[in-house]
């Protein structure tokens, strides 16, 4: 039987260069997540993601916009180690329940909050139009608090989490016991 693609690399199997970003994300998280010791397969691709989301992190976007763009893309993208991640996020953030239920639905009905809905609206006009939002969406987005800077953070926000939705998907690893309780349920 072939070797699988995408190992669950450990601290002490995973390729060198991978190990201090595992390490990070344990001493962060408590425990490795499978899919991080997957990803480690590409070390850039890991201390890649960690480096861009740590950036995001420190973007002048509020935790729950932050959050709220991450969710739109992992739903969109139907990274359920994504949703199940972030919904635990909401949750110790203290989100809504019909926040989360909204955003890990999908759903076409607007977000209960009108500032994040904001938000929601504008991160996928910016994936629908590549990045070419017609004034409109700009507006819509700014009317709301949001600045220009703002703006180009969701910019930053999706690259982070289109490289993490697509690696997580690829690799399909497991849902970590961890996260059980936030996990979608099954289709």
């Amino acid at each position: 039987m072939p070797a699988p693609a995408f190992p669950d690399h450990t601290l002490e199997s995973a390729p060198a260069p991978a190990r201090r970003s595992m390490a990070a994300v344990v001493n962060k998280q408590g425990y490795l997540p499978v899919a991080v010791g997957r990803l480690a397969t590409s070390p850039q691709l890991l201390d890649g993601f960690l480096k861009i989301s740590a950036l995001f992190e420190s973007t002048t976007l509020d935790p729950l916009s932050r959050e709220v763009l991450i969710m739109t893309v992992a739903a969109r993208n139907d990274c359920h180690i994504c949703v199940a991640m972030h919904t635990a996020k909401l949750t110790a953030l203290g989100a809504e329940a019909d926040l989360i239920a909204a955003l890990r639905e999908a759903k076409r009905l607007p977000l209960p909050d009108e500032r994040l809905e904001a938000v929601r609206q504008f991160t996928l006009a910016v994936l629908a139009t590549a990045g070419a939002v017609d004034e409109g969406a700009l507006q819509g987005f700014l009317a709301h608090g949001y600045t220009p800077r703002n703006a180009l953070e969701v910019v930053l926000g999706i690259g982070a989490y289109t490289m993490s939705t697509l690696a997580n998907r690829m690799v399909d690893a497991p849902m970590d016991r961890q996260l059980a309780e936030f996990a979608p349920a099954p289709m």
